[in-house]
């Protein structure tokens, strides 16, 4: 199974893909999209969207996680990262991917253990997992761990799967 893994930002968006083969993860493509800041709103979201068609066209992905929303104090800030969000979920529709929504908790949970840890932590583990010998973007490092929660929750879920039926 190839996953997708979205850090969706306005700003900048992380992207990560890893490949799951016989319980195996490995590291496929990381990266980052940062549209100019000075280019107008809307045509970063669109810069965001175009993006990560590209990165799917390139990498076929099977499945998306894309981070969820997370309440921020900033309302303003809220909607623009939904705008992001928006664009990494019509990317994937557009592809006909399907999407898993993760929340930060949940994929912090899923790679360090602890849903309040940073993104250097995040970073850390994500590093020590996949075995990258190069330092990622701390926006890269969480879209691959969005991919790794995606990774584990199928792992789960077939797993429950198979358990119930053999009953």
């Amino acid at each position: 199974m190839r996953v997708l893994g979205v850090d969706p930002g306005s700003r900048i968006t992380g992207y990560g893909v890893l490949e799951e083969h016989n319980r195996e993860i490995s590291f496929v493509e990381a990266g980052v999209i940062k549209p100019p800041e000075k280019m107008p709103f809307p045509q970063r979201i669109h810069r965001i969207f175009q993006g990560l068609v590209e990165v799917i066209d390139r990498y076929t992905p099977e499945a998306a996680a894309v981070e969820d929303l997370f309440y921020a104090k900033n309302a303003r800030s809220s909607l623009k990262l939904g705008h992001a969000r928006g664009a990494a979920l019509i990317a994937a529709g557009q592809c006909d991917i399907p999407v898993f929504e993760y929340t930060p908790l949940e994929i912090k949970k899923s790679v360090v253990g602890y849903g309040r840890a940073d993104k250097e932590q995040v970073r850390s583990m994500v590093s020590i997992m996949l075995r990258l010998t190069k330092q990622l973007p701390l926006d890269a490092s969480d879209a691959l761990a969005a991919a790794i929660c995606h990774i584990n929750s199928a792992r789960l879920s077939a797993l429950k799967q198979k358990t119930s039926s053999g009953r």
